[in-house]
Protein backbone atom coordinates (compact mmCIF):
# COMPACT_ATOMS: atom_id res chain seq x y z
CA UNK A 1 0.00 0.00 0.00
CA UNK A 2 1.42 3.46 -0.96
CA UNK A 3 1.96 5.90 1.93
CA UNK A 4 2.09 9.14 0.23
CA UNK A 5 1.03 12.66 1.56
CA UNK A 6 0.77 15.55 -0.41
CA UNK A 7 2.02 18.69 1.45
CA UNK A 8 3.01 21.99 -0.19
CA UNK A 9 6.07 24.05 0.36
CA UNK A 10 5.58 26.54 2.56
CA UNK A 11 8.86 27.95 3.02
CA UNK A 12 8.50 32.07 1.36
CA UNK A 13 10.42 33.43 -0.86
CA UNK A 14 12.62 36.27 0.61
CA UNK A 15 15.34 36.97 -2.49
CA UNK A 16 18.14 34.63 -3.55
CA UNK A 17 18.66 31.61 -1.21
CA UNK A 18 22.42 32.85 -1.86
CA UNK A 19 21.42 36.51 -0.05
CA UNK A 20 23.66 35.65 3.21
CA UNK A 21 27.07 35.03 1.19
CA UNK A 22 29.21 36.41 -1.03
CA UNK A 23 28.35 34.47 -4.16
CA UNK A 24 31.67 36.00 -5.61
CA UNK A 25 33.54 33.87 -3.55
CA UNK A 26 31.26 30.85 -3.01
CA UNK A 27 32.81 27.68 -3.45
CA UNK A 28 30.65 24.99 -6.25
CA UNK A 29 30.97 22.12 -2.75
CA UNK A 30 29.21 25.03 -0.84
CA UNK A 31 26.45 25.55 -3.10
CA UNK A 32 22.94 24.44 -1.47
CA UNK A 33 20.62 25.37 -3.72
CA UNK A 34 17.08 25.34 -2.41
CA UNK A 35 13.53 25.03 -4.73
CA UNK A 36 11.11 28.05 -4.73
CA UNK A 37 8.41 26.37 -6.13
CA UNK A 38 5.34 26.24 -4.52
CA UNK A 39 4.37 22.77 -6.05
CA UNK A 40 3.38 19.58 -4.35
CA UNK A 41 6.31 17.73 -2.33
CA UNK A 42 5.01 14.13 -1.85
CA UNK A 43 6.18 11.92 1.13
CA UNK A 44 6.28 8.11 0.11
CA UNK A 45 7.35 6.49 3.95
CA UNK A 46 6.33 3.09 2.63
CA UNK A 47 7.03 1.48 -0.97
CA UNK A 48 4.12 0.71 -2.71
CA UNK A 49 4.98 -2.91 -2.95
CA UNK A 50 6.91 -5.47 -0.58
CA UNK A 51 10.64 -4.53 -1.20
CA UNK A 52 14.05 -6.59 -2.42
CA UNK A 53 16.93 -4.58 -1.89
CA UNK A 54 19.45 -6.22 -4.34
CA UNK A 55 22.49 -4.04 -3.36
CA UNK A 56 23.91 -3.12 0.01
CA UNK A 57 26.46 -3.57 2.07
CA UNK A 58 27.36 -4.49 5.93
CA UNK A 59 27.08 -1.45 7.23
CA UNK A 60 25.84 -2.76 10.57
CA UNK A 61 28.39 -3.84 12.29
CA UNK A 62 26.98 -5.38 15.18
CA UNK A 63 23.45 -6.79 16.48
CA UNK A 64 22.32 -3.61 17.93
CA UNK A 65 22.95 -2.31 14.66
CA UNK A 66 21.03 -4.74 12.33
CA UNK A 67 18.21 -4.90 14.74
CA UNK A 68 17.19 -1.49 13.92
CA UNK A 69 18.05 -1.82 10.44
CA UNK A 70 15.20 -4.31 10.35
CA UNK A 71 13.11 -1.52 12.10
CA UNK A 72 13.90 0.77 9.65
CA UNK A 73 13.56 -2.21 6.98
CA UNK A 74 9.92 -2.99 8.61
CA UNK A 75 8.50 1.01 8.47
CA UNK A 76 9.87 1.21 4.96
CA UNK A 77 8.48 -1.93 3.39
CA UNK A 78 11.78 -3.74 2.86
CA UNK A 79 11.32 -7.44 2.74
CA UNK A 80 15.05 -8.52 2.16
CA UNK A 81 18.27 -7.13 1.76
CA UNK A 82 21.09 -8.58 -0.29
CA UNK A 83 24.70 -7.58 1.61
CA UNK A 84 27.05 -7.55 -1.05
CA UNK A 85 30.07 -8.76 1.30
CA UNK A 86 33.14 -8.48 -1.43
CA UNK A 87 34.76 -10.82 0.40
CA UNK A 88 35.90 -14.63 0.84
CA UNK A 89 37.28 -16.78 3.69
CA UNK A 90 37.78 -15.63 6.72
CA UNK A 91 35.99 -12.52 6.47
CA UNK A 92 33.49 -13.83 4.40
CA UNK A 93 32.41 -16.40 7.55
CA UNK A 94 32.09 -13.11 10.02
CA UNK A 95 30.24 -11.24 7.88
CA UNK A 96 27.92 -14.51 7.19
CA UNK A 97 28.00 -15.68 11.14
CA UNK A 98 26.44 -11.83 11.94
CA UNK A 99 23.66 -11.53 9.66
CA UNK A 100 22.53 -15.46 8.80
CA UNK A 101 21.17 -15.10 12.26
CA UNK A 102 18.33 -13.03 11.47
CA UNK A 103 16.64 -15.64 8.74
CA UNK A 104 15.51 -14.11 5.23
CA UNK A 105 15.44 -10.67 6.00
CA UNK A 106 19.10 -10.83 4.99
CA UNK A 107 20.98 -12.71 1.60
CA UNK A 108 24.60 -12.77 1.67
CA UNK A 109 26.88 -12.82 -0.67
CA UNK A 110 30.25 -13.44 -0.89
CA UNK A 111 33.33 -12.34 -3.59
CA UNK A 112 35.93 -14.00 -5.48
CA UNK A 113 39.46 -15.16 -3.95
CA UNK A 114 42.18 -13.55 -6.16
CA UNK A 115 44.95 -15.16 -4.42
CA UNK A 116 47.40 -15.83 -6.67
CA UNK A 117 45.97 -14.28 -9.79
CA UNK A 118 49.42 -13.03 -11.26
CA UNK A 119 50.77 -16.59 -10.75
CA UNK A 120 50.70 -19.69 -12.72
CA UNK A 121 48.09 -22.01 -11.98
CA UNK A 122 45.20 -19.64 -10.67
CA UNK A 123 42.11 -20.66 -10.90
CA UNK A 124 41.24 -24.11 -9.23
CA UNK A 125 42.13 -23.13 -5.68
CA UNK A 126 39.81 -19.80 -6.06
CA UNK A 127 36.71 -22.03 -7.26
CA UNK A 128 37.19 -24.31 -4.85
CA UNK A 129 37.00 -21.50 -2.16
CA UNK A 130 33.77 -20.08 -4.33
CA UNK A 131 31.97 -23.81 -3.57
CA UNK A 132 33.18 -23.32 0.28
CA UNK A 133 31.29 -20.32 0.21
CA UNK A 134 28.18 -21.55 -1.33
CA UNK A 135 27.86 -24.57 0.97
CA UNK A 136 28.35 -21.73 3.76
CA UNK A 137 24.86 -19.85 2.98
CA UNK A 138 26.34 -17.86 -0.28
CA UNK A 139 23.71 -17.51 -2.81
CA UNK A 140 25.72 -14.80 -5.16
CA UNK A 141 28.68 -13.24 -6.01
CA UNK A 142 29.44 -9.75 -5.36
CA UNK A 143 30.08 -6.78 -5.60
CA UNK A 144 33.07 -7.32 -8.32
CA UNK A 145 34.31 -3.95 -9.45
CA UNK A 146 36.68 -2.45 -11.78
CA UNK A 147 37.29 1.70 -12.65
CA UNK A 148 39.72 1.22 -15.00
CA UNK A 149 43.04 -0.42 -13.66
CA UNK A 150 41.62 -4.16 -12.81
CA UNK A 151 39.43 -6.22 -10.45
CA UNK A 152 40.14 -3.98 -6.91
CA UNK A 153 36.90 -4.33 -4.66
CA UNK A 154 37.53 -7.63 -2.97
CA UNK A 155 39.51 -8.29 0.21
CA UNK A 156 42.09 -9.30 0.66
CA UNK A 157 43.33 -9.51 -2.49
CA UNK A 158 43.31 -6.89 -5.40
CA UNK A 159 43.93 -8.07 -8.81
CA UNK A 160 44.90 -5.56 -10.79
CA UNK A 161 45.29 -5.35 -14.02
CA UNK A 162 43.06 -8.24 -14.43
CA UNK A 163 39.44 -6.97 -16.09
CA UNK A 164 36.00 -9.05 -16.46
CA UNK A 165 36.61 -10.37 -19.46
CA UNK A 166 40.36 -11.67 -18.91
CA UNK A 167 40.66 -15.76 -19.34
CA UNK A 168 41.44 -16.04 -15.81
CA UNK A 169 37.94 -15.25 -14.62
CA UNK A 170 36.47 -17.77 -16.92
CA UNK A 171 36.35 -21.04 -14.52
CA UNK A 172 34.49 -18.57 -11.71
CA UNK A 173 32.03 -17.41 -14.27
CA UNK A 174 31.23 -20.60 -15.27
CA UNK A 175 30.67 -22.13 -11.36
CA UNK A 176 28.33 -19.49 -10.51
CA UNK A 177 26.48 -21.04 -13.46
CA UNK A 178 26.28 -24.08 -12.36
CA UNK A 179 25.74 -23.31 -8.59
CA UNK A 180 23.24 -20.71 -10.10
CA UNK A 181 24.80 -17.90 -8.25
CA UNK A 182 24.11 -14.22 -10.06
CA UNK A 183 27.19 -12.34 -10.01
CA UNK A 184 27.20 -7.97 -9.03
CA UNK A 185 29.35 -6.06 -11.33
CA UNK A 186 30.39 -3.21 -11.12
CA UNK A 187 32.39 -1.03 -14.11
CA UNK A 188 33.50 2.22 -14.52
CA UNK A 189 31.89 4.81 -12.78
CA UNK A 190 29.48 7.81 -13.98
CA UNK A 191 31.45 9.24 -17.45
CA UNK A 192 31.37 13.09 -15.40
CA UNK A 193 34.32 11.09 -13.17
CA UNK A 194 36.18 10.72 -16.62
CA UNK A 195 35.50 14.11 -17.86
CA UNK A 196 37.60 17.67 -17.74
CA UNK A 197 36.84 18.48 -14.07
CA UNK A 198 36.21 22.32 -15.43
CA UNK A 199 33.69 24.53 -15.94
CA UNK A 200 31.57 22.40 -18.89
CA UNK A 201 31.31 19.73 -16.30
CA UNK A 202 27.84 19.23 -15.40
CA UNK A 203 28.50 17.06 -12.50
CA UNK A 204 31.48 18.80 -11.11
CA UNK A 205 30.63 18.85 -7.72
CA UNK A 206 30.66 15.05 -7.59
CA UNK A 207 33.14 14.30 -10.18
CA UNK A 208 36.12 16.30 -8.60
CA UNK A 209 35.58 14.34 -5.32
CA UNK A 210 35.24 11.00 -7.45
CA UNK A 211 37.08 11.04 -10.23
CA UNK A 212 39.26 9.26 -11.97
CA UNK A 213 42.73 9.54 -13.04
CA UNK A 214 43.35 8.20 -16.65
CA UNK A 215 47.17 9.42 -16.04
CA UNK A 216 47.90 5.78 -14.06
CA UNK A 217 49.55 3.09 -15.92
CA UNK A 218 47.47 0.12 -17.24
CA UNK A 219 44.11 2.35 -16.62
CA UNK A 220 41.70 1.50 -19.58
CA UNK A 221 38.76 4.05 -20.44
CA UNK A 222 35.05 3.84 -19.74
CA UNK A 223 34.14 2.58 -23.11
CA UNK A 224 36.62 0.35 -22.93
CA UNK A 225 35.13 -0.97 -19.37
CA UNK A 226 31.55 -1.67 -20.64
CA UNK A 227 33.29 -3.73 -23.45
CA UNK A 228 34.80 -5.95 -20.84
CA UNK A 229 31.29 -6.55 -19.10
CA UNK A 230 29.84 -7.10 -22.18
CA UNK A 231 32.56 -9.91 -23.23
CA UNK A 232 31.92 -11.59 -20.03
CA UNK A 233 28.44 -11.81 -20.02
CA UNK A 234 28.48 -12.74 -23.91
CA UNK A 235 30.95 -15.43 -23.22
CA UNK A 236 29.17 -16.90 -20.41
CA UNK A 237 25.69 -17.13 -21.24
CA UNK A 238 24.61 -19.61 -18.66
CA UNK A 239 26.04 -17.28 -15.83
CA UNK A 240 23.53 -14.26 -14.26
CA UNK A 241 25.13 -11.27 -14.42
CA UNK A 242 23.83 -8.22 -12.35
CA UNK A 243 25.47 -4.26 -13.83
CA UNK A 244 25.39 -2.43 -10.67
CA UNK A 245 23.99 1.39 -10.72
CA UNK A 246 23.26 1.25 -14.68
CA UNK A 247 26.52 0.36 -15.37
CA UNK A 248 26.96 3.32 -15.13
CA UNK A 249 25.92 4.02 -17.90
CA UNK A 250 23.18 6.77 -17.06
CA UNK A 251 24.31 9.29 -19.77
CA UNK A 252 23.37 6.41 -22.38
CA UNK A 253 20.97 4.38 -21.69
CA UNK A 254 19.92 3.39 -25.37
CA UNK A 255 23.44 1.72 -24.89
CA UNK A 256 22.45 -0.36 -21.92
CA UNK A 257 18.98 -0.99 -23.75
CA UNK A 258 21.33 -2.51 -26.40
CA UNK A 259 22.92 -5.00 -24.40
CA UNK A 260 19.56 -5.99 -22.58
CA UNK A 261 18.11 -6.78 -25.78
CA UNK A 262 21.19 -8.75 -26.70
CA UNK A 263 21.62 -10.74 -23.87
CA UNK A 264 18.90 -12.49 -21.87
CA UNK A 265 21.20 -13.34 -18.97
CA UNK A 266 22.19 -9.84 -17.90
CA UNK A 267 20.64 -7.31 -15.39
CA UNK A 268 20.89 -4.52 -14.02
CA UNK A 269 20.22 -2.81 -10.78
CA UNK A 270 18.99 1.22 -9.79
CA UNK A 271 21.58 1.55 -6.60
CA UNK A 272 23.00 4.79 -6.01
CA UNK A 273 22.45 6.29 -9.44
CA UNK A 274 18.97 8.11 -8.31
CA UNK A 275 20.52 11.76 -8.53
CA UNK A 276 21.96 10.40 -11.89
CA UNK A 277 18.62 9.38 -13.50
CA UNK A 278 16.52 11.86 -12.31
CA UNK A 279 17.47 15.23 -13.91
CA UNK A 280 15.66 13.23 -17.02
CA UNK A 281 12.13 12.34 -15.86
CA UNK A 282 10.42 11.55 -19.16
CA UNK A 283 13.14 9.81 -20.90
CA UNK A 284 13.96 7.45 -17.62
CA UNK A 285 10.28 6.60 -17.18
CA UNK A 286 10.26 5.48 -20.64
CA UNK A 287 13.07 3.46 -20.22
CA UNK A 288 11.67 1.51 -16.74
CA UNK A 289 8.92 1.01 -19.07
CA UNK A 290 10.70 -0.46 -21.77
CA UNK A 291 12.86 -2.77 -19.78
CA UNK A 292 10.30 -3.65 -16.93
CA UNK A 293 11.51 -7.14 -16.00
CA UNK A 294 15.42 -6.41 -16.49
CA UNK A 295 15.85 -3.79 -13.74
CA UNK A 296 16.04 -4.28 -9.75
CA UNK A 297 15.64 -1.96 -7.16
CA UNK A 298 18.96 -1.47 -5.12
CA UNK A 299 20.20 1.41 -2.68
CA UNK A 300 23.97 1.04 -1.77
CA UNK A 301 23.90 3.97 0.96
CA UNK A 302 23.52 3.08 3.92
CA UNK A 303 20.09 1.83 6.12
CA UNK A 304 18.91 5.15 7.04
CA UNK A 305 14.45 5.34 6.98
CA UNK A 306 14.99 8.37 4.87
CA UNK A 307 17.40 7.02 2.75
CA UNK A 308 14.92 4.47 1.15
CA UNK A 309 12.18 7.02 1.16
CA UNK A 310 14.12 9.34 -1.31
CA UNK A 311 14.60 6.58 -3.81
CA UNK A 312 10.59 6.36 -3.56
CA UNK A 313 10.31 9.73 -3.88
CA UNK A 314 11.69 9.88 -7.14
CA UNK A 315 10.50 6.32 -8.21
CA UNK A 316 6.69 6.85 -7.24
CA UNK A 317 6.12 10.42 -7.40
CA UNK A 318 5.42 12.67 -9.88
CA UNK A 319 7.32 15.38 -8.04
CA UNK A 320 9.27 18.41 -9.58
CA UNK A 321 12.29 20.37 -9.02
CA UNK A 322 13.54 18.85 -5.57
CA UNK A 323 17.12 18.51 -3.89
CA UNK A 324 19.06 16.20 -2.32
CA UNK A 325 22.35 17.10 -1.94
CA UNK A 326 23.21 15.54 1.52
CA UNK A 327 22.45 12.55 0.01
CA UNK A 328 23.58 12.13 -3.35
CA UNK A 329 26.48 15.18 -3.75
CA UNK A 330 25.19 16.07 -6.93
CA UNK A 331 23.83 20.29 -7.17
CA UNK A 332 20.93 19.71 -10.10
CA UNK A 333 17.36 19.80 -9.22
CA UNK A 334 15.55 16.25 -9.21
CA UNK A 335 12.41 15.06 -10.72
CA UNK A 336 10.08 11.62 -10.06
CA UNK A 337 9.54 9.14 -12.55
CA UNK A 338 5.66 8.40 -11.74
CA UNK A 339 6.30 4.81 -12.76
CA UNK A 340 2.57 2.20 -13.27
CA UNK A 341 2.20 0.33 -10.78
CA UNK A 342 3.25 -3.09 -12.46
CA UNK A 343 6.47 -1.63 -13.37
CA UNK A 344 7.13 -0.80 -9.69
CA UNK A 345 6.21 -4.36 -8.59
CA UNK A 346 8.62 -6.07 -11.28
CA UNK A 347 11.33 -3.40 -10.05
CA UNK A 348 10.58 -3.77 -6.42
CA UNK A 349 10.46 -7.38 -6.09
CA UNK A 350 9.55 -9.36 -9.06
CA UNK A 351 12.28 -9.47 -11.25
CA UNK A 352 15.10 -9.67 -7.95
CA UNK A 353 12.67 -12.96 -6.96
CA UNK A 354 12.99 -14.28 -10.28
CA UNK A 355 16.58 -13.83 -10.32
CA UNK A 356 16.80 -15.24 -6.48
CA UNK A 357 14.42 -17.95 -6.57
Amino acid sequence: MISAILIFSCLPFTGSPLTAQNADNLLLKNFRPVSIYNIPVTRVDRAAYPVIDAHSHDYAKTDEEIVQWIKNMDACGIEKTIILTQTSGPQFDSIYKLYSKYGNRFEIWCGFDYTGYDKPGFGPASVKELERCFKLGARGVGEEGDKGRGLFFNDPVKAWGMHFDDPRMKPLFEKCGQLHMPISIHVADPIWMYEKMDSTNDGLMNAQEWRIDMTKPGVIGFDALVQTLENAVKNNPNTTFIACHFANLNHDMAKLGLLFDKYPNFYADISARYAESAPIPRYMKAFYEKYQDRLLYGTDMSYDSSMYRITFRVLESNDEHFYEIAQFGYHWALNGFGLPKEVLKKLYHDNAARILK
